[in-house]
Formats: C-alpha cells, sequence, structure tokens
C-alpha cells in the first residue's frame, strides 16, 4: 500500500530518491506522467496499464477528452528505479511539476504524486479547509 508523505531532495543530476517504504510495492520499472494540480504521478507498471486501457477507450470526439489523454499518456515515460532507490526526474517533467531541489513524495494507495513543497503545502492547507464538507457530502451519497 503506498500512503505517506515524505520529503526527498533532488540531486543536480535530476535524480529524486523514492521512499524505501514504496520501492518493494513500485517495482523496479515505474511509469512517470503529468498529473493533475501541476503534481506527477507515478504509478508500478500494471496500474498504469489499468488506466491507460481506460484513457484508449475515451471518445476521441471530443476535444477536451482528447487532451486529457494526451496529456497523460504523451507525457508518460518509464523509468527504472536504479539500485540506490533513484529515479531520473525528465527535464520536461521538472519543469511541469515546478520541481527544484526538493519534492514531496506522497503516496495515494495505487499511485505516488510528485510535488513541489510549496506547492504541496497551499494544496494542502485548500485542501484540509473544506475536508469537513467532501466528507458529508460523501457521507450523503453513502460513501464515507
Amino acid at each position: 500500500m503506498l500512503i505517506g508523505e515524505y520529503l526527498h531532495t533532488i540531486d543536480n543530476k535530476n535524480r529524486l530518491s523514492v521512499p524505501s517504504k514504496f520501492r518493494k510495492e513500485l517495482g523496479k520499472t515505474v511509469i512517470l506522467t503529468r498529473g493533475l494540480d501541476k503534481c506527477l504521478f507515478l504509478y508500478p507498471v500494471a496500474e498504469w496499464k489499468v488506466l491507460a486501457d481506460k484513457l484508449a477507450k475515451l471518445p476521441l470526439g471530443k476535444s477536451d477528452t482528447r487532451s486529457f489523454v494526451r496529456t497523460m499518456i504523451a507525457g508518460a515515460t518509464d523509468i527504472e528505479i536504479d539500485a540506490l532507490g533513484r529515479i531520473l526526474l525528465p527535464d520536461y517533467l521538472k519543469v511541469y511539476g515546478n520541481l527544484k531541489e526538493a519534492a514531496m513524495v506522497v503516496g495515494l494507495y495505487k499511485r505516488v504524486e510528485i510535488w513541489s513543497p510549496e506547492l504541496w503545502q497551499t494544496y494542502s492547507e485548500n485542501a484540509s479547509n473544506s475536508v469537513e464538507k467532501v466528507a458529508e457530502k460523501l457521507g450523503e451519497a453513502g460513501l464515507y
């Protein structure tokens, strides 16, 4: 299970250490892509295949759907986790995520998100201000 928040540095060669707690579940090869809210999504290969199959089945006739699929799939790359547990962040994804010398690595059960620490702090503060309202809506729908 991929859970928890970890602050890690990005070295001068754009390498980011994956928390040791995540490595076994992620496997040796992972998929890294553009995420939502200006973070990066990191998937185990099997989980990525499930998502990519769903994305590939979306209708091509809608421009917003095409854009979303292009962003997720064209932005994806497979990456090896090295012997020291690091991944190499491609420049285009590092720029997309506004990543500089550090990153918040956040486990979200089936995927990992990689955030700029500043963006993560802002996002977390905003999300925590509305968590009760969201919980209420989920409760009304029978989901929480």
